[in-house]
């Protein structure tokens, strides 16, 4: 034990100070590499990279830049997001702990709470980063953390299960991830005055949904056409007429159709529960799978030319069997889809015309239709999500968004869609860097910190270009599209080369600027866009259809002509009463009204950022490609960000952790500093020499300009705490030794006593064992001496009493040889007198006993045998029971009237003896046994086996079962049986259980399950009963005609206990002074009334069909034949 002291106790003291010395743990402690970007030192693009490679290799996937958190997906599940975990970040401050999403998302959900200020944060990275389980793990730390209840979990429930629904619908496998998301979402989380979650509000940014028609080799469509195909029943598949074949749609991709680790068809049935917990009805799910359905089949129509007379090519559906299935899914008549297909008409305010369209023209319009009816049904499938989470109360709610959405993208061919990605990165970008500057400026402020400028990139300029609304590059795209004539992808790279020519990000091959005229790895038909993440070459081919978006308005017409509910909804311009001959806005239009809408949504909103980076391609854990990374970081802006972050103070921290965290390297300041904290830390700074240009005191918090000075404190206080740690195991060493010291001291007193007691113990024993030696010794002398006296004594008083007893013996033998012969002489004197009294009576009485001498011998012979006759039967005598029949045999023939006599009064006085003994219930059943013999014996051959059986009576309990309570209520009278029996039915000869209740006026008949009665009948309507001679139960209650009872006529029962219902009944009815005897009537032929008709129970032997039981069977209206086993 003192050993483990001598080795813990160093450890133990260390743990104990520093707990004192520091009550909460930091960033700066146990950190791998640096948990803030901000304190890096040196700061450059190289460091920046192997930072993070360090972290990521010790799976510290989790960096901050300030106040923003660069997460990095590990590909592998890590064992950091439990619910410990979740305690421990709860309510902590963000630099408290090591770096973590939950302490992003618990310092934005404490700011909403407590200071009223609505939250944003913004999730961004490309494709394979992880910005949608970002967002979910957000999603789950504030359902976690937030209140509890019915209606709050309720509610939190539909938020995080709408994600699975929306992923189903608008993500997707791509080369770069398995469950990619194509869309950017925005939710706005509603939350009341005490932080409990109200709702929702979700929208949904640029669907990617020319993947509907055509995906990249190795990517597939989106997840739910390969759910519905692996995971829907059979059934629904053919109420949809869908095959399970992914080979058979056109529209989806084989070489990627199965992904491992994601089971489409579990993934179904997630989908399936998450919209019912959503709230989404039976109805709208079948009909949005439907529509699912619809564009699979849309894929597979195909077209053929015709040729028409005035030299016109005109397409025609090749097979319409797909058409067909089509149309019968969403209502809408085959000839009106086809000619759809077939003719564009374009309609002006004073006509109208009609043109056929070629083979290319109806795929066009098919793919067009096929986009836009999914595109809108993903839109349709958001709205109606936000119906079911939306706030119920109109009072005031505060907001926290969660922005996830496409981060920049620079592919090898970069089109439209790259081009609007890239457009709203560039307004985040912007957006990041003013929230960011504001940020700081306002907490310079607030603490009275001169404020500096500084300097950065604005990529306003770029942001400009693209989205001016003159000449701005998504405004001529418009402009393009709206003109008339001939409009294609290179007009509109022209107007681009004449209008942008001159502006400085803006590089194209054909522009008037020359230094572009020889750049080769400039294509002709590209322009490439210098954006604040790089330089990126977009391809013009595709711009202006993609703008366009263009559906004929025949298609939606005859769409909106469809008897499908959902189809109207989806297609409003369809409807012929409101034709709107203006043109749709373009696409272009469309989102960049949805991006100002978005960025003015978050200017309202204190903003949180989360900067998602994919580690590598190969979507492999512990894999850290340094190109992908140090691209990632470029257009991601995250080395800008540091150095606006820097440029500044770099690092911030209140007086109060400062000063707990640096008091022990000033003499002054330690242990325990007095003051106010400010005043500490100016008295540490001061001594430990620290430059004034490299510290500013704010209000409440000190700034550090350079993160060289934190890192100075840092070593100084590693320092100290080694000299801390060395003065504790000095002192602890000093006082183990002086310790050890007095305990040595001690024990060798304790020894030494203990010693000197043991010596003394063992002296004393020696001298107390001799002493007693000495004294048995003398004791055993001294009882010797004793004992050969007592001895001595003892022979001369035995010796006294032997010549004394001699004596008295030869005294009293003397004296008895005298009474012998005195007695002898008497004896000889009374014979000799008897003698002769006996011979004077003979010879007086010798006449009288010769004439009567023959009568008196008969009368002592018979006196004799009579009294040996009694003494014999006396022990022979048989048991008390009444039933024992056995007797003694008679010794003698004239005995035998007497015998037999004797026999029947010991039978009657033993019967006797044996009812005295009878209890008055015991009396009863025993006379109701008498009458049951005297009813049924050699009658009834079920009488033999109920003699055995007891009577009770009460077979139900019917006065303990409570389900019987109504039932004991509604019975006056004492029941006097209560047996489950069997109704028989007059039409099948089957039986229905009932409750048979006797009392002493009536008996009733109820359902066993429910107790409620089914008939009650008076005993004065009780004519007869009616029993076969057979081994069955069967028995018929017969009632007198013209009773009221008589209406449904009689009642024919079976039951087991047959014997002792007919007995309680009969001696019912004998009891009674104003009624007659119920007549028992035995015989296997008897007539029973049933209503109007009499029907004739007839018995018969033979083997039933269920075995060795008696069973019932109907042989015409007027026959029932009971069938009983043979004996």
């Amino acid at each position: 034990m003192l050993n483990e002291l001598h080795y813990r106790a160093p450890e133990l003291i260390l743990r104990q100070v520093l707990s004192k010395m520091e009550v909460k743990t930091s960033l700066l402690d146990n950190m791998i590499g640096v948990g803030d970007m901000v304190l890096l030192e040196p700061l450059s693009e190289e460091t920046f990279i192997e930072n993070l490679k360090k972290r990521f290799d010790h799976n510290e996937i989790y960096t901050y830049i300030g106040s923003v958190v660069i997460s990095m997906n590990p590909y592998k599940s890590l064992p950091i997001y439990t619910a410990e975990k979740v305690e421990e970040y709860r309510n902590r401050n963000f630099y408290e702990l090591s770096p973590h999403i939950y302490a992003l998302a618990d310092e934005a959900y404490r700011s909403l709470r407590d200071q009223d200020k609505d939250q944003c944060i913004l999730i961004t990275g490309e494709s394979g980063a992880g910005k949608t389980e970002a967002s979910k793990f957000v999603m789950s730390y504030v359902a976690a953390v937030c209140g509890k209840g019915h209606e709050v979990n309720k509610v939190k429930e539909q938020l995080l299960q709408s994600n699975p629904v929306l992923e189903a619908f608008g993500n997707a496998k791509t080369v770069r991830n398995d469950n990619s998301s194509r869309f950017g979402k925005y939710m706005d989380i509603e939350f009341d005055f005490k932080g409990d979650p109200l709702g929702g509000v979700i929208s949904n940014y640029l669907l990617e949904k020319s993947r509907v028609v055509k995906q990249p080799r190795g990517e597939r469509n989106f997840h739910i056409f390969y759910q519905l195909l692996s995971g829907a029943s059979d059934d629904t598949l053919k109420k949809l007429k869908l095959d399970r074949d992914f080979s058979k749609y056109n529209y989806l991709s084989l070489d990627s159709a199965t992904v491992n680790g994601l089971d489409d068809a579990a993934s179904f049935r997630t989908v399936r529960n998450a919209m019912q917990i959503v709230g989404f009805m039976e109805d709208e799910v079948q009909s949005l799978l439907e529509l699912v359905a619809a564009v699979l089949k849309l894929g597979n129509i195909e077209f053929k030319p015709e040729s028409r007379c005035n030299g016109y090519d005109e397409s025609r559906v090749k097979d319409k069997n797909d058409l067909k299935e089509m149309c019968e899914l969403l209502g809408i008549e085959q000839s009106v889809l086809e000619r759809a297909f077939s003719f564009r008409s374009v309609e002006t305010k004073t006509e109208k015309v009609s043109t056929t369209l070629n083979v290319a023209q109806a795929y066009y319009a098919r793919d067009a239709l096929a986009k836009n009816l999914y595109s809108r049904l993903f839109s349709w499938l958001v709205t109606r999500i936000n119906e079911s989470i939306k706030a119920q109360t109109q009072t005031h709610k505060k907001v926290m968004g969660v922005l996830d959405i496409y981060g920049f993208e620079i592919f090898e061919d970069n089109s439209f869609e790259q081009f609007i990605i890239n457009y709203c990165n560039e307004k985040l970008q912007q957006i990041f860097i003013e929230l960011t500057l504001r940020e700081e400026q306002e907490e310079y402020i607030r603490e009275g910190i001169e404020w500096t400028n500084i300097e950065y990139f604005n990529n306003a300029i770029i942001c400009d270009l693209i989205e001016n609304n003159t000449n701005g590059i998504l405004a001529m795209l418009d402009e393009e599209c709206l003109r008339p004539g001939t409009v294609t992808d290179e007009t509109f790279l022209d107007k681009l080369n004449t209008v942008c020519a001159k502006h400085q990000h803006f590089e194209s091959r054909q522009s008037k600027n020359s230094k572009f005229l020889t750049d080769h790895s400039l294509p002709h038909n590209c322009f490439r866009i210098q954006h604040y993440a790089g330089k990126v070459l977009y391809r013009v081919e595709g711009f202006v259809d993609k703008n366009n978006d263009l559906l004929y308005r025949d298609l939606s017409q005859a769409m909106y002509k469809a008897n499908h509910s959902l189809i109207k909804i989806l297609f409003p311009e369809g409807n012929p009463a409101k034709v709107n001959l203006k043109r749709p806005p373009t696409a272009g239009f469309q989102f960049r009204a949805s991006v100002g809408t978005l960025m003015k949504n978050l200017l309202t909103k204190n903003p949180n950022y989360i900067r998602c980076i994919k580690p590598n391609d190969k979507k492999a854990a512990h894999i850290f490609t340094e190109s992908l990374v140090c691209h990632q970081v470029r257009y991601l802006g995250l080395m800008e960000n540091v150095r606006v972050r820097r440029a500044g103070y770099a690092f911030r921290q209140a007086y109060e952790p400062c000063l707990e965290r640096y008091k022990m390297l000033c003499k002054q300041t330690w242990p325990h500093w007095k003051g106010p904290a400010r005043e500490g830390v100016e008295v540490l700074l001061k001594s430990l020499q620290v430059p004034a240009e490299e510290f500013a005191y704010g209000r409440s918090k000190v700034f550090i300009r350079n993160p060289k000075t934190l890192f100075f404190l840092e070593e100084k206080r590693r320092q100290c705490l080694e000299d801390l740690a060395t003065l504790i195991q000095k002192i602890y060493r000093g006082w183990k030794c002086r310790t050890h010291f007095l305990l040595m001291k001690k024990s060798q007193v304790v020894v030494a006593a203990w010693y000197r007691r043991f010596a003394q113990q063992k002296k004393y024993q020696k001298i107390r064992f001799s002493t007693l030696v000495v004294q048995s010794f003398i004791r055993g002398w001294k009882a010797r001496k004793i004992l050969r006296e007592l001895k001595h004594k003892k022979r001369c008083e035995m010796a006294v009493t032997t010549i004394s007893a001699f004596w008295h013996g030869t005294q009293a033998r003397r004296e008895l040889k005298r009474l012998k012969e005195e007695a002898r002489r008497k004896h000889a004197v009374a014979v000799i007198w008897a003698y002769w009294l006996g011979l004077k009576v003979r010879r007086e009485y010798r006449k009288f006993f010769r004439a009567n001498a023959g009568r008196k011998i008969y009368e002592f012979t018979i006196q004799r045998i009579m009294q040996k006759y009694f003494l014999g039967l006396k022990k022979t005598m048989p048991s008390m029971s009444p039933i024992d029949k056995t007797w003694p045999a008679r010794p003698y023939r004239f005995l035998d009237g007497t015998h037999q006599e004797l026999r029947k009064i010991f039978h009657l006085w033993r019967c006797k003896k044996y009812r005295s003994q009878f209890t008055k219930q015991k009396k009863a059943t025993y006379e109701e046994k008498l009458a049951a013999s005297e009813l049924f014996k050699d009658k009834k051959a079920l009488y033999p086996s109920s003699v055995g059986q007891p009577f009770k009576g009460d077979y139900v309990e019917i006065t303990k079962n409570p389900k019987y309570q109504k039932l004991n209520s509604y019975v006056e009278d004492k029941v006097l049986l209560a047996d489950v029996v069997s109704k028989i039915n007059r039409a099948n000869g089957k039986g229905a259980p009932r409750i048979f209740l006797l009392t002493k006026k009536s008996l009733v008949l109820a359902d066993q399950k429910t107790g409620q009665v089914k008939a009650s009948v008076p005993l004065l309507d009780l004519s007869s009963v009616s029993v076969s001679t057979q081994n069955d139960g069967f028995f018929a209650l017969k009632l007198k005609e013209g009773s009221t009872s008589a209406a449904k006529g009689d009642f024919l029962l079976s039951s087991d206990r047959l014997i002792e219902i007919i007995t309680k009944l009969h001696r019912t009815g004998a009891a009674s002074a104003d009624r007659n005897q119920i007549s028992i009537d035995i015989s296997d032929e008897f007539l029973v009334q049933f209503k109007q008709d009499k029907v004739c129970v007839k018995f018969i032997q033979g083997t039933p069909k269920n075995g060795n039981g008696v069973s019932c069977k109907r042989k015409n209206n007027r026959l029932l034949e009971v069938s009983v086993p043979s004996p």
